[in-house]
């Protein structure tokens, strides 16, 4: 991956999108940490995951480290797609929302969607 390609167009995009949910879920995991974590400690923990996923994403693409982004963006996959199906299955072991629950549906769905995009654009930077 070129920083060509991350400075144009999809990656461009790309990019910025990560930068927001990266800010959204830092600040959602830090307010929920310090104002009621022992009402969820596990759903605050996994939001302060995500947001942590999130800015390393932001950062590897930003900077052009596919590899990293690679791993990040499978990492994030793993997590909603384990996420979202343990706060489906269990609803009780996650009484509040962290960023992947549901799918992301509190998001509209963008935490399962993006990490598919971010790997077949990555995938397809690292072909050429």
């Amino acid at each position: 991956m070129s920083d060509a390609a991350v400075r144009s167009g999809p990656g461009r995009v790309l990019v910025a999108v990560y930068g927001v949910f990266a800010l959204a879920a830092t600040s959602r995991a830090a307010v929920q940490i310090a104002t009621r974590f022992a009402e969820a400690p596990l759903a605050y923990a996994l939001s302060a995951l995500a947001a942590v996923v999130y800015i390393v994403l932001t950062v590897a693409l930003a900077r052009g480290a596919a590899r990293m982004a690679l791993a990040a963006c499978l990492v994030e996959l793993i997590g909603v797609l384990v996420v979202g199906t343990l706060s489906l299955a269990d609803p009780a072991a996650f009484p509040h929302a962290t960023v992947w629950s549901g799918y992301g549906s509190g998001y509209g769905f963008v935490p399962l969607v993006l990490p598919v995009v971010g790997l077949l654009w990555l995938l397809r930077g690292v072909r050429r």
